[in-house]
């Protein structure tokens, strides 16, 4: 599934990747999907959905989605898993992840630990889901932000049964960590040997972090980090936060959240060693304005693209500009925005100019290949200051070539 059809190769021979989108758009159609409603705000406002495609009965593909509860800001409900077999027209009933629910921590009276930010990946080698996330601080109805201890990576395996396991640590002793590392919310990418190259946001106190590269073993029960590679660095604020990793022709693209009004990209041959980072503008060198928010990678075997949020004239006044959801493609030549290509994914409901707080965020969101033909743009809305109401969405992006890279289960 990996090799090119011969009409795919002739266009990427001899089109250049600029030219190409101008010749073929390889985005054919963007469809919104409401999978659950909450805008009433008398059922629950799911957060973080996250999805991943594995094998299912009768080798036909099942999505698998992480999801939980928002109820106020960096404050969630436990974990959830949800499943569909016809490709996101129906989904179960999401049920708990017990590994990932509340416990006490000891020796802090009332502080509870909590896990947020997890992303599923599918194991093909073990036949097996590892869903990542790390651990979070609650004291009370709230987020601890006066006492939160040291944050670092969890994770749950979801067997070949549909059977959870107990929730893991990664663990990581450098002291470069020491206040936090985490892979929280971020895309992650196997290589041709069953490992899982991801990376780190990492620092040892709450400001100016970093991120790199790193490669992790799996073996379907436990992960162990292998080889962590060079630090990327940019001390402004928290510094680089939500790097996303994605693999697009033999290279490797991190992407990455940063505190100064830009995003960021950086290359690596190997996932591990990066080059310096850029930050993201367009063909023409204008920068994008990015407040604070994570990007991810939309990878087709023909082209790559960016999911992210910008500062636009019609959400010039809603928070840190997360509504509405954008996608372009990339030049990988160049690791620029090419602008004739945007398109908006999930557009902006409401007046982002005069009526900002009724504008439903969407800052949090997730990637998925769910077919050669489909891929998935997945987020949970919240309304901070209506008390956390938000719908379930799904953006059906059809694409005008198969996409190669989908492992095809059928």
């Amino acid at each position: 599934m990996r090799i090119r059809s011969s009409f795919a190769l002739f266009i990427a021979l001899f089109y250049p990747i600029a030219g190409f989108s101008a010749e073929l758009d390889l985005i054919q159609s963007v469809t919104k999907h409401t999978l659950r409603d909450n805008r009433s705000g008398t059922g629950t406002t799911w957060f973080h959905p996250r999805a991943c495609v594995l094998p299912g009965i009768s080798g036909k593909p099942l999505v698998l989605m992480n999801l939980q509860p928002i109820s106020g800001s960096d404050y969630f409900g436990p974990v959830h898993w949800s499943t569909s077999s016809d490709l996101g027209s129906s989904w179960s009933e999401p049920k708990t992840i017990e590994a990932f629910e509340r416990h006490p921590v000891a020796g802090h009276e009332g502080l509870q630990a909590g896990v947020c930010d997890v992303v599923p990946q599918y194991h093909p080698p073990t036949d097996s889901v590892l869903a990542m996330g790390h651990v979070v601080f609650y004291r009370g109805p709230r987020f601890a932000t006066g006492d939160q201890l040291p944050r670092y990576p969890v994770y749950s395996v979801r067997d070949r049964h549909g059977n959870w396991s107990e929730r893991k640590k990664l663990e990581w002793s450098d002291p470069r960590g020491a206040h936090i590392y985490t892979n929280n919310c971020g895309q992650r990418v196997l290589d041709s040997n069953g490992n899982i190259i991801m990376s780190f946001t990492f620092g040892p106190e709450a400001e100016n972090r970093m991120v790199a590269g790193v490669r992790c073993t799996f073996d379907g029960k436990q992960l162990q980090i292998a080889e962590v590679g060079p630090a990327l660095m940019n001390p402004v604020g928290r510094g680089l936060l939500e790097p996303s990793i994605t693999r697009f022709r033999d290279r490797y693209y991190m992407t990455i959240r940063a505190e100064d009004g830009h995003g960021y990209v950086a290359v690596s041959d190997d996932g591990i060693h990066y080059q310096q980072k850029t930050a993201w503008a367009w063909d023409d060198g204008q920068p994008l304005s990015m407040s604070t928010t994570q990007q991810h990678w939309l990878t087709h075997s023909e082209g790559l693209f960016l999911v992210y949020t910008r500062e636009d004239s019609a959400n010039s006044n809603v928070i840190r500009w997360r509504s509405p959801l954008w996608v372009a493609r990339v030049d990988p030549a160049h690791l620029c925005l090419l602008r004739h290509t945007e398109k908006v994914v999930l557009p902006i409901v409401g007046d982002g100019i005069d009526f900002p707080d009724d504008v439903a965020l969407m800052g949090n969101f997730h990637v998925t290949n769910v077919s050669p033909d489909e891929s998935w743009i997945t987020v949970g809305e919240w309304l901070p200051k209506h008390s956390a109401k938000g719908d379930l969405l799904l953006a059906r992006l059809r694409w005008s070539l198969p996409n190669q890279l989908f492992e095809n289960f059928e």
